[in-house]
């Protein structure tokens, strides 16, 4: 989808909501951050719960930053989830001020 700008689109409320949320699990739970030039590749321990919540931030995330494009992989064995996060430039700078945690570019 070319042309979307690099923007959520939930009003204020909404958007303190989501950060209190969804996005405040995926703040806490990742274990190693990747910057890439157009986002960001997130490493999860691979535990039932953890994919639930992916599943969930990915869900909520495309409604809001319809720029954005995930994806979700499992690597075999039991080892690590990864979610990668990208999309047009600016877009590594959007997600470095919204997980502002470990790694943070």
């Amino acid at each position: 989808m070319a042309g979307l700008p690099v923007a959520c689109t939930l009003t204020e409320p909404e958007l303190a909501a989501r950060r209190a949320g969804v996005l405040a699990s995926v703040r806490r739970s990742y274990e190693e951050a990747q910057w890439l030039p157009d986002g960001v590749r997130l490493r999860f321990a691979p535990d039932p719960e953890r994919l639930a919540m992916l599943a969930t931030f990915i869900d909520l995330e495309r409604r809001c930053c319809a720029f954005l494009t995930f994806r979700l992989t499992v690597d075999p064995g039991g080892g690590p989830v990864w979610l990668e996060l990208s999309g047009p430039p600016g877009t590594r700078e959007f997600l470095a001020a919204e997980l502002a945690g470990p790694g943070a570019p």
